[in-house]
């Protein structure tokens, strides 16, 4: 799980252009969304969605259900763990 966690730092700092950041500056458990996170927005969450679908072959169909997913890295780590192929 800690290898999955480490791509997806890797894959969210490349998908959003976060080229200053590094994977360790990124929280598994902190939110990805709000003042209190990485402070994402919409479009990001769109470009996260991106990574699930292009990456992982997997899609969010419940909009509740995505924000649990996409909560913080570790939350996306799970999904695709569980509904990985």
């Amino acid at each position: 799980m800690e290898e999955l966690i480490q791509k997806l730092k890797k894959e969210i700092i490349e998908q959003l252009h976060f080229n200053e950041m590094s994977p360790d500056e990124i929280k598994e458990d902190a939110p990805l969304f709000g003042p209190d996170g990485l402070g994402l927005d919409s479009i990001d969450a769109l470009e996260l969605i991106l990574i699930l679908e292009k990456k992982y072959g997997l899609k969010i169909s419940d909009m509740e259900k995505g924000k649990k997913i996409l909560f913080s890295v570790k939350s996306m780590a799970e999904f695709i763990k569980e509904n990985g192929k």
